[in-house]
């Protein structure tokens, strides 16, 4: 099939940008500036041709269509603001013919009509994929959405009414093979199983529902990857059931997503080891009852003298902690008070004197300073549950402007039929769709093996998105969107953590993508 004039325009634009990139000289110091704006454009060029490659409707195909050419317009003014940088010139503007008829008033509002009128297209799945799509599509409705605003409103714990379902569901298990009492295939990986359920509980809640299993994910595959034969016996089976519950202690007050830089001391002792040091942003630490913690245990500065330990602790639901140890040390956490994404607690952390057996350093002996590795190992796979958790919030955003928008009238007018809303609805339905098949392309990508450098640019790609699509709703909803009873107040200020945890949206554009792209 020939291509369309879009598709044309976006392979000339990769052109361009393949261009810019040989213009650097690699120095992830000096070239900053220019990293993270090429990183951003990788991303829309990844999205845009995710989507247009998985159009299987009118719908998709017209929002590929918009999310390419203005995924163009960016990208050539990113590149134009400072061309001498990226070694082009203002003639390698492209025609300008294309992007504006893709882009122009009368597509714009017939698509964002098409939106409001049918909604969000839904995925292509196989029998499997779509009975769990719908399972826990309707365990969101029925059971998370109810509880969500109270939970926020009132900074509670997540509430066994939603964790027990979900524990019967096998949801923490999602990660963990078969062979150890989890869901995930013994012989292949299940990325595209994970990312569905994750975009699913999050258009529930994300801090209620939608990060519960980014944990388990994290701790089952860096044991996997790195733990004997033993400890996942002992530990992997436990983290399917969630029982107990897990939390994830990598970040420090002074490193934050500089993981190489962890400075909390793991000290030999008689039996194991002695943390001692603090940890910050440790999210559901008082409700776990076990928490991988990244310490240094070399002498060695850097990422060769990190080791990873499952540390044990009692659980609880308060939002401060203090255990201490018959004959050892104490560790004790804060739940910092956030703008959003509440249920789950994020903790402040002391460890004094922690004792930690020697059968808990993951590996053991042979693990010993290889914790970093084994952490990226799990946060790749966090990283896509991200933007999954993207995709699942934009989606209940969008869905509840257009209820409310359709409904609202101002000036003897629905809000959803002016051409301006029309116009909103099309630029958040595009960038969900992006998300969505972009998201899924790299589940797909994992599952053979490959996807890293593009599970950070999704990452990258669908928390930004995210901030533009809830913060568009409240927008549509006015001077409502901004009181504390409707949920899409909720959803922006839940938005804004996205592009921060799991890589802060400044070290995955330069120290992650950049990095690889430097090597091109």
């Amino acid at each position: 099939m020939e291509p369309t004039r879009v598709e044309a325009a976006l392979k000339s634009t990769q052109s361009i940008f393949d261009r810019a990139l040989k213009s650097l000289n690699g120095d992830l110091d000096l070239e900053q500036i220019e990293l993270y704006d090429l990183a951003f454009s990788q991303a829309e060029l990844f999205a845009a041709n995710s989507l247009l490659r998985n159009s299987d409707s009118t719908l998709k195909q017209a929002a590929a269509n918009y999310f390419a050419a203005d995924s163009i317009s960016r990208i050539q003014a990113r590149l134009l603001r400072r061309p001498q940088s990226y070694g082009i010139d203002r003639t390698d503007v492209l025609n300008m013919e294309v992007l504006e008829e893709a882009l122009s008033p009368e597509k714009v509002t017939e698509l964002g009509r098409a939106f409001v009128t049918d909604g969000l297209p839904l995925d292509q799945l196989d029998e499997e994929k779509t009975i769990i799509r719908d399972t826990f599509h309707n365990f969101a409705n029925e059971v998370v959405k109810p509880l969500a605003e109270e939970i926020h409103r009132n900074d509670l714990i997540v509430p066994d009414e939603i964790l027990n379902p979900l524990r019967e569901m096998g949801c923490f298990g999602l990660s963990v093979p078969e062979r150890y009492g989890g869901l995930k295939p013994d012989n292949r990986e299940d990325s595209v199983g994970m990312v569905i359920v994750t975009e699913e509980l999050s258009r529930g809640s994300l801090g209620a529902a939608g990060s519960l299993i980014t944990r388990p994910e994290i701790m089952a595959r860096a044991i996997m990857e790195g733990g004997t034969e033993e400890q996942k016996q002992r530990w992997l089976p436990g983290i399917a059931a969630g029982e107990p519950l897990c939390a994830i202690s990598v970040t420090e007050p002074n490193t934050g997503s500089d993981v190489a830089s962890v400075a909390l001391r793991a000290t030999q002792t008689d039996g194991g080891w002695l943390l001692n040091g603090g940890k910050t942003w440790c999210t559901f630490a008082g409700k776990a009852g076990s928490v991988l913690v990244l310490a240094r245990t070399e002498e060695v500065a850097g990422h060769k003298g990190l080791s990873l330990f499952v540390v044990t602790k009692p659980v609880t639901d308060g939002h401060d902690f203090k255990f201490s140890q018959e004959g050892h040390g104490t560790v004790t956490g804060r739940a910092i008070a956030t703008l959003g994404y509440r249920g789950m607690h994020s903790y402040e952390m002391f460890y004094d004197d922690y004792f930690v057996p020697n059968q808990d350093l993951i590996g053991e002996e042979e693990g010993r300073g290889k914790g970093f590795y084994y952490t990226m190992r799990g946060f790749m796979g966090g990283r896509l549950q991200t933007a999954a958790r993207a995709c699942g919030l934009m989606r209940a955003a969008m869905e509840s402007s257009i209820n409310y928008a359709t409904e609202r009238r101002v000036f003897d007018q629905p809000v959803a039929e002016y051409p301006l809303s029309l116009a909103k609805f099309a630029h958040m339905g595009t960038l969900i769709c992006a998300c969505k098949a972009a998201t899924l392309d790299v589940a797909s990508m994992m599952d053979s093996g490959t996807g890293e450098m593009e599970a950070s640019l999704v990452k990258l790609l669908a928390c930004r998105a995210a901030e533009t699509v809830t913060r568009e709703a409240v927008q549509l909803f006015g001077g409502m969107g901004y009181a504390e009873e409707t949920d899409v107040s909720r959803y922006f200020a839940d938005a804004r953590v996205l592009s921060i945890f799991e890589g802060a949206e400044e070290t995955l554009a330069i120290r992650v993508i950049g990095k690889t792209l430097a090597k091109l």
